[in-house]
Parts: C-alpha cells; sequence; structure tokens
C-alpha cells in the first residue's frame, strides 16, 4: 500500500512517499522531483507535467496552467473572469455553476470540496486534506529532539510560505509530541506570479515604445516574455549587478532585449512588497504574542528567496530568518509524514496536531417566537479543527439551517454561503409543545462543515404516581442508520479516533440533556437548563433525516459521470501510447537499417538487394508522413513484419559472421582436449588405466565423427560468399558442443573407484588390546565413546552454544 503526500502547487507538484527509512520526494519519468502543473490536450490523448510544459507556447488554447485557484469558484465570480481575460484557454460554466478544471489554508468548504472530488475522479483515497503551512509545521516538528516537555513552556514557530500565488503565514506553539497552531493569516493575492506581472508589464510598455509591439495582443509572445521574466526573476535572487533579457523571433520576427537589475526591480515590485508585513502582525495579534516570545521564523516557498521578501520579514521580528527546511518540498514531505500517521501501514513516532479554522462560521435560521430570523456563531476563526458542537433547539416543524461566513470581508469569496441544512421530520409533543431538537455541527479533519447529524427527544408519558421522581431517560440508538445517512450525503469524513471521540462526547451530551441538568457542547461549554419536575415518563432520542444543499458542490451523479470519462481517457491515453509506440518502432527501424545498408550490413547483401531494399525503406518513410501519418497500432505492426521479413537474413548473416569463428573454436578446443584424454588412455596413463575399453573405443569414434563434422562444415562454409546464407548457424555448432560434452564426459572423466586399504593386522593389533576381557562382549569394552554421545547430546528446548 503506496502512502502518499501530494502537494498541489499553483505552477508545481511535488509527491512525497513514506518508506520505511523515511520520506522520499519522488522524481518524475524525467527524473525531475518538481513536475509542472500543467495539462495539455490534443486530438487524441493528453499530455501531463513536463510533456505539457512544452507545448505551452506551441498549443496556446489547449494546454491548461494556473487551474488551482479555480476550484469551487463560481463562474461569474469577479476573481475568475479577471483570470479569465489572462488565461489563453477557454473556461466553460458547469451545471452546477463552478469551473470545472494541498489545500491553502485560507481554502474555504467549496474550494476543499472540490478538491477532494477532483481526488476521488483521479482514484485517490484522500485520507486529510492538509493546511499547507501546518503540513510545514509537521516536516518541522517530528524530527526535533530538543523540544520543551509537555508541561514546559511551548517553543513558538513562525512559518512563513510565499509560493507562486499567494502568502500565508502560520504560528505553531511545540512541546515534545504535540504541534498547536495557534493563529493563521494570508493574502491569497500576492505571491510569485505578482512579481513576474510587474516585470512583464514593464517589460511591455518597454517593447511597445521601443520596437512598436503590442505584446498583450499575442497569447504566444506574452507567455514566452512570462516564462523570460521567470527566469530573469530568478536571476536577480543571486546577482545584484545589470541583467540582460533576450528573446529571438519575439514578434515579426522581431529580436528584442533590455536590461534590469535589482535595485530597479524592488522599486518597481515595492507595492508588492508592502503587502508582506499586514499578514506577520496580523498573526502575532491574533496569538497574542510578542517578537520576544518567538523561537525562530521558518520560510518556504519560491517566492521567499527574493532578497527583498526575506528582508521585510527579517526586520519585523528584528532577527535573522531560518531556511533550515527544504523551501519546495516541506509541504509534500509534511503531508506525507500526516499520511504515515493516519495510515495503519506505517508505525510513526506520536505525534498530536491542533488546527484552526481559518474563518468563522454562523447558522441562521427562522425564529419561531417572532417574524425574522435567529442566528449564532457556532466556530469563531482560529478556533481549534477537528472540533464539534451540539446546539438545543425547539421546533415543531421542520426548519432549515443556513450556513455561511461570519466576515465575508475575510473570505476571498463574493458569496459567503456554505450551505442549506434540512432538518426533516420534526413535529409536536404529544401535548402540543415545542419538540427539543438537537443538532450537532462540526469541522472535521478536511477542514469541512457539516451538520453532522440531528435528533429528537420525544417524551413519552407512563401511567403511575405523579411525585418529584427524575425522569428515566431511553436513548433508541440507530448508529447503523446515522452511518448510513451521512454516507448517503457526504458530509461527514471524519476519520477513526475522531469520530469515535465525538460520537461518544455526543451520547454523553444526550444522557445529560435528557436528564434535566445542563446542555453540554462537544467542545465542553455548558448552558444551564433547569429540571422540570413532571409525572413518571420515558425520553426517547429519535435520529432525524438531514438534507444537505451545499453550495458550489458537485453531485455524486456527476462526479461518478466524471470518473467514468477519466477511465475513458486513460484507456484512450492508453491506447494511443501504444499505437504512437508502434509507430516509432517502424520509424526507428526505417532509419536505423538504412544506416547499417551503408556500414556493417553492406557486404552481407549484393548491390542489386541493396537497392530494392533501400528503396522500400524510402517508400516506408514518405508513408509514415503521409498516409501513415494517423493509422491504427495493428498497420504499424504489419509494415514492421513486412520490413524485417527483408531486413532480418541480412541481419542475421552479419550476426553469424561475427560468432561464428568463436564457436567454432571453442568446439575446436573441446576436440582437442578430449583426442589429448584418448591417446593418454591408449599410452596407458594410470589416469584413465580404470575405464573400460569398449567405452573408450566409442568415444574415440565420436571424436572422431565430430572432427568429420566440424571440418566439412567450415570447408563449405569457406567456400560461400558473405551474400549467401550460411552452411552452419551458431545454434547448430552449440548444439554439436553439448552433444559431445554430454557423450564423452561422463566415460573420460568417470572417477577411480575407492581402495580400501587392508586390515588384517590392524585387526589383529585390536584383538589384542581391545578384545573382550573375562567374558565381557566386544560391545561393552567401549564405555568412552559412548560417555561422550551422552554429553554432546542436549535436551529437546536447550539452546546450543559454540
Amino acid at each position: 500500500m503506496s502512502v502518499v503526500g501530494i502537494d498541489l502547487g499553483f505552477l508545481n507538484c511535488y509527491i512525497g512517499v513514506a518508506r520505511s527509512g523515511g520520506i522520499e520526494t519522488i522524481a518524475n519519468e524525467y527524473s525531475d522531483r518538481c513536475t509542472p502543473a500543467c495539462i495539455s490536450l490534443g486530438s487524441k490523448t493528453r499530455a501531463i507535467g513536463n510533456a505539457a510544459k512544452s507545448q505551452i507556447v506551441t498549443n496556446v488554447k489547449n494546454t491548461l496552467h494556473g487551474f488551482k485557484k479555480l476550484h469551487g469558484r463560481a463562474f461569474e465570480d469577479p476573481y475568475i473572469q479577471a483570470e479569465r481575460a489572462k488565461l489563453p484557454y477557454e473556461l466553460q460554466k458547469m451545471p452546477n455553476g463552478s469551473v470545472g478544471v494541498r489545500v491553502p489554508s485560507f481554502f474555504t468548504d467549496a474550494e476543499r470540496r472540490s478538491v477532494m472530488a477532483a481526488a476521488q475522479i483521479a482514484g485517490l483515497n484522500c485520507l486529510k486534506l492538509m493546511n499547507e503551512t501546518t503540513a510545514v509545521a509537521l516536516a518541522y516538528g517530528i524530527y526535533k529532539q530538543d523540544l520543551p516537555a509537555l508541561e514546559e513552556k511551548p517553543r513558538n514557530v513562525v512559518f512563513v510560505d510565499m509560493g507562486h500565488s499567494a502568502y500565508q503565514v502560520s504560528i505553531c506553539a511545540f512541546n515534545k509530541g504535540k504541534l498547536k497552531v495557534l493563529a493563521t493569516t494570508f493574502d491569497p493575492f500576492v505571491g510569485g506570479r505578482n512579481f513576474d506581472e510587474a516585470l512583464v508589464d514593464y517589460f511591455s510598455e518597454e517593447f511597445r515604445t521601443k520596437y512598436k509591439l503590442n505584446v498583450k495582443e499575442n497569447p504566444r509572445a506574452l507567455l514566452r516574455l512570462y516564462q523570460e521574466c521567470e527566469k530573469l526573476k530568478k536571476l536577480m535572487s543571486a546577482n545584484a549587478s545589470d541583467l540582460p533579457l533576450n528573446i529571438e523571433c519575439f514578434m515579426n520576427d522581431l529580436d528584442v532585449s533590455s536590461k534590469m537589475n535589482r535595485a530597479q526591480f524592488e522599486q518597481l515590485c515595492a507595492p508588492l512588497l508592502c503587502r508582506v508585513e499586514p499578514p506577520l502582525r496580523a498573526a502575532m495579534d491574533q496569538a497574542k504574542l510578542q517578537r520576544e516570545d518567538i523561537y525562530s521564523i521558518e520560510i518556504v516557498g519560491g517566492a521567499t528567496r527574493i532578497p527583498a521578501v526575506k528582508e521585510q520579514i527579517s526586520n519585523f521580528f528584528c532577527k535573522e530568518i531560518s531556511t533550515t527546511l527544504n523551501a519546495d518540498e516541506a509541504v509534500a514531505r509534511g503531508c506525507a509524514l500526516q499520511c504515515a500517521i493516519l495510515s495503519p501501514a506505517f508505525k510513526v513516532r506520536e505525534f498530536s496536531i491542533t488546527d484552526v479554522v481559518p474563518y468563522s462560521v454562523t447558522l441562521k435560521w427562522k425564529s419561531s417566537y417572532e417574524e425574522g430570523t435567529g442566528e449564532c456563531e457556532v466556530f469563531s476563526k482560529n478556533h481549534a479543527a477537528p472540533f464539534s458542537k451540539v446546539i438545543t433547539f425547539h421546533k415543531k416543524e421542520p426548519f432549515d439551517l443556513e450556513a455561511y461566513y461570519t466576515h465575508p470581508h475575510e473570505v476571498p469569496y463574493p458569496d459567503s454561503r456554505i450551505g442549506r441544512f434540512t432538518i426533516q421530520n420534526v413535529g409536536p409533543q404529544h401535548d402540543g409543545d415545542n419538540s427539543k431538537v438537537k443538532v450537532k455541527v462540526r469541522v472535521n479533519i478536511h477542514g469541512l462543515f457539516s451538520v453532522a447529524n440531528a435528533s429528537i427527544i420525544e417524551k413519552q408519558n407512563i401511567e403511575g404516581d405523579h411525585n418529584d421522581t427524575p425522569m428515566d431517560t431511553e436513548s433508541s440508538s440507530k448508529n447503523q442508520g446515522r452511518d448510513d445517512e451521512l454516507d448517503k450525503m457526504q458530509v461527514d469524513q471524519d476519520e477513526g479516533i475522531q469520530k469515535s471521540q465525538a460520537e461518544q462526547q455526543n451520547q454523553a451530551d444526550e444522557e445529560t440533556e435528557n436528564a434535566g441538568t445542563e446542555t453540554k457542547a462537544a467542545s465542553g461549554d455548558k448552558q444551564d437548563h433547569p429540571a422540570q419536575p413532571k409525572a413518571k415518563a420515558k425520553v426517547k432520542s429519535i435520529d432525524l433525516p438531514i438534507q444537505a444543499s451545499l453550495y458550489r458542490q458537485l453531485g455524486q451523479d456527476l462526479i461518478n459521470c466524471y470518473i467514468e470519462n477519466e477511465g475513458k481517457m486513460m484507456m484512450q491515453d492508453k491506447l494511443e501510447k501504444e499505437r504512437n509506440d508502434a509507430k516509432n518502432a517502424v520509424e526507428e527501424y526505417v532509419y536505423d537499417f538504412r544506416d547499417k545498408l551503408c556500414g556493417v550490413f553492406e557486404k552481407f547483401i549484393t548491390e542489386e538487394d541493396s537497392n530494392k531494399l533501400t528503396l522500400m525503406l524510402e517508400d516506408t518513410e514518405n508513408w509514415l508522413y503521409e498516409d501513415g501519418e494517423d493509422q491504427p497500432k495493428q498497420v504499424y505492426m504489419d509494415k514492421l513484419q513486412e520490413l524485417r521479413k527483408f531486413g532480418q537474413p541480412i541481419q542475421e548473416r552479419c550476426m553469424e559472421h561475427e560468432e561464428r569463428p568463436k564457436v567454432l573454436n571453442e568446439l575446436g578446443k573441446k576436440i582437442q582436449l578430449l583426442m589429448k584424454a584418448v591417446e593418454a588412455y591408449k599410452n596407458k596413463d594410470e589416469k584413465y588405466d580404470h575405464l573400460d575399453p569398449a567405452e573408450m573405443e566409442k568415444v574415440e569414434k565420436y571424436i572422431s565423427e565430430a572432427m568429420n563434422w566440424l571440418n566439412s562444415k567450415m570447408n563449405a562454409q569457406n567456400k560461400l560468399s558473405l551474400t549467401q546464407d550460411p552452411v552452419v548457424k551458431v545454434a547448430e555448432i552449440l548444439t554439436k558442443s553439448k552433444e559431445l560434452d554430454s557423450f564423452c564426459n561422463p566415460i573420460i572423466y568417470k572417477p577411480k573407484p575407492k581402495i580400501e586399504p587392508p586390515n588384517d593386522g590392524q585387526s589383529k593389533a585390536n584383538g589384542e588390546h581391545n578384545g573382550p576381557v573375562n567374558g565381557q562382549s566386544g560391545t561393552e569394552t567401549k564405555p568412552e565413546p559412548v560417555k561422550d554421545n551422552s554429553q554432546q547430546t542436549k535436551p529437546p528446548g536447550e539452546m546450543e552454544v559454540d
């Protein structure tokens, strides 16, 4: 079972894999650990990663990139419309109004659900959506051996992540085996690409003035300028001197050139650099810390390599920043570690992680007591997550709960709604009073908000004495039905221990509520409810169905359709690859064989046959680029087989000519060795005096026949030209050599029989000294060996020690 962590960036992707020796960032087919987040769509196949990036300029309208921040957004979103104007490809509106194309800490519910759906379509089992800065903190802390103990003051570390498209700050408190996120802030609209855009705007204006070129009207030229500006930005991070920008055949066959240095670049990007400090200040305020409380500042993300950005961060905290983490791979490594912790396949050091909710969430409902609505904030910003809470309502009929983000200005969306949850099957009590409905809301490990479950407390009166005896409580547990309902709605995705603990807490809450003492939220908050003395009654808790309507959420039917389409596309990609491989095999054979006809194969084919074969190869080459440009796989396989029909005999003649002398020489040496052995036998060599004469006669005859066969074949072969097929092939010679070995070797190299030495005198001596004494038997005269054997024998189960 593979356990991986994926850092899905705006520009590039990294994949970390958990192995027995630790976390490894794997390389792609180009031996590069960095894979571009890019997809190029062809007429019959898709290119992904490096192959797609190489087509950005050549296949402009069908190469998709920069789609990370399109997840879960409405098509009419101003951000989408602004991005749409920049993108060279078209965006289409989907049925649910979203754009269908590691998550940042600022991702909203809709964006997270969109990433989850994309993982499901790709066939990935997503154990957890992890905030990027939290993943970095985990990669930092889990290997630290000097963290303070749990009872000591925690170590506060600031993590600053400025990637290609977003800027995030997180402050975390570390103790031994524990990580707690104190605060997280962000600016989703500043990153490395904004610095690229500043350079592009500058050079576009310069080229318009200097060369009369309108770069922004030409998508290909604009993309080339973006690529060159990104390279220039990286060079300026390492060099403060003037650096050139040269692009050949930029537009209208014109070569363009310019230059820039770091000081100019920092002056050009001053408005962007001013946006570095506010998230840092906000994070410190939310965590209620002073600069002296910070142990270190860790930076990750490609844009943090810009010297001016590092200087801004360092000046704010008045201390040197740390670059101990891999700026590109830290997120993927942290995600892989979290996945290994959650997976039963790996045993990882215990390390608890407490994340935070990035936005405040409020529930709104229609009030039963007055005209209007009621609302309450269920989660505040930077509240610990995952988290759940129980809210009690008094209702006579089904009601809706509207969930939305409390402070819309904090959310990078014009629409702050999360979804509508309808609590069904609610009715009055038997006496007409309002029913008590308990609703449990939660933010799960993925950071997704949901109404996890709802139940109604139904009172059942029983005849009996009226006294102030406390009510009997009877909870009708329908856990299986609840699980089925939650699975059906896909709103509760908590895993393992978190879910179990939340259910246990909810059950405890129900018992406390039914006993009439107090109501407890899963967070531990208390609300007083005085007990009402009544007649003896039964209280029954009944689970209620919940209908969830999430905004910008893909329906399961649509996801299933996409999964099916993805399977078809994968199969199409596979078939297309096989077809291209077959075509490339024909092309490779044509070029390779044509070169060898003028080289190593030249002397093994007649001039007439060579001309015919050369003409056939040329016709095949022309066919490949004309009628054979787009043919089925079988056509290419047949064409290759036809070429091999003519080329294989030539190739075999060449191979036989090269290999035959070697095997003939080996066979000749073998015959000579056998003949020497036969000659030694005839000369009465004592080494062979034990051999059977009849068998040796057979050996001599077999050797003679082999010699004659060898000589005849060699003579016949010497009379043939190199353009003719050989009389004897290498395989036949090897077979003859094996037959010679199998027949002669067992006879000639038969070992001599062992000769037993005479023991008459020895027996006599043994009889004199060790014979029976005083009528004792011979077996009784050897007590010592028996004693030794008994000492060497170990009882069963006892370990022998050398």
